[in-house]
């Protein structure tokens, strides 16, 4: 029952954001907008976006290394573009992260634990540190920009974290789970919640690992705000950076979280809403949302490679070969 409850949930999100969103645009005036777009700038967007994908797998190699868990640039810059090429089928970026604990857990056994807290904790300093942005972003925007109904959004992940920080983080909190245990194992639940728990506690004595990734992703966020930046001069939106910092930390946090399929819908009607706040029209605005998830379709293209070559060609070649 709980299967066809979400794909339910799912579907209704998505329907409701295709209707806001058709609400809003004229598709005809859109489709000018994206076929007039500055091709300079749309290169600028692209480029910001897979040029953080290194810098990802490598600050990921940081957290498996404070694991004990060594594994090369270059395998994990890989498994990035595979995790963005099944991130387009799977919920968000959930999908995605599944994807990478999987190939990576297989790669080495009897690591399960510290690759899912690695991968997890990763996800959960990038929020961490998007938040920070975002509200940096906010206080910076005070008086400027009329986007005051969006600090109630930034406030629901700000205890969240806080939260998810205490409850992973606290020797206290740790030992007051105790009585969940033989609830976990009634439900069958007891090694997946061991593993993620224990994976993450682990970094607890970690700290100095943990301030170099949150500053390496810093950057990293900084650097997809501005590809979001160039994805709106693209489509002739003239603002300045800083409404973009608050939207882009916002719009990461909200695809973490599992609403449809690759956020489709979602994305969009955040980017017509949000801009709308700072009179920019609905088409541009979707234009601009749109292009943002051209990027997520470009990220995903190298993996998708990998996957036909891995699993397809490469399997035929010695067929080839013998015949």
């Amino acid at each position: 029952m709980r299967r066809p409850l979400r794909v339910a949930a799912t579907l209704l999100v998505s329907a409701l954001a295709v209707a806001y969103i058709l609400h809003k645009i004229d598709l005809g005036k859109t489709a000018r907008i994206l076929g007039d777009a500055s091709v300079p700038w749309v290169v600028v967007s692209a480029a910001l976006t897979l040029v953080t994908v290194p810098p990802m797998a490598w600050r990921w190699q940081r957290l498996l290394e404070a694991r004990d868990v060594h594994e090369g640039v270059r395998w994990l810059t890989r498994t990035y573009f595979v995790s963005y090429a099944w991130g387009q089928i799977l919920p968000t970026s959930v999908g995605g992260d599944a994807s990478r604990i999987f190939e990576t857990a297989r790669r080495h056994p009897g690591q399960i634990t510290p690759v899912t807290g690695s991968v997890l904790l990763e996800r959960a300093l990038g929020g961490a540190v998007t938040l920070v942005l975002a509200g940096i972003g906010l206080l910076l925007a005070i008086g400027r920009y009329s986007i005051g109904a969006y600090v109630w959004l930034e406030a629901v992940f700000v205890v969240g974290t806080i939260a998810a920080g205490i409850l992973f983080f606290s020797r206290t909190v740790r030992r007051k789970l105790r009585f969940a245990v033989p609830l976990a194992r009634r439900l069958r639940v007891e090694t997946p919640a061991r593993a993620v728990y224990d994976g993450i506690h682990g970094y607890r004595e970690h700290p100095g690992t943990l301030l170099l990734v949150s500053f390496v992703t810093v950057g990293l966020q900084l650097t997809r705000i501005v590809a979001i930046y160039a994805s709106g001069r693209a489509v002739g939106i003239h603002l300045s950076l800083l409404p973009y910092v608050v939207l882009g930390p916002l719009l990461f946090l909200v695809m973490l979280v599992p609403f449809t399929v690759n956020g489709l819908g979602v994305r969009e009607a955040f980017f017509v809403s949000f801009l709308g706040h700072l009179d920019v029209p609905a088409d541009p605005a979707f234009a601009c949302g749109f292009l943002f998830f051209v990027m997520t379709i470009l990220l995903a293209l190298p993996g998708l490679a990998v996957i036909l070559w891995e699993n397809v060609f490469d399997r035929r070649l010695p067929l080839l070969r013998s015949g």
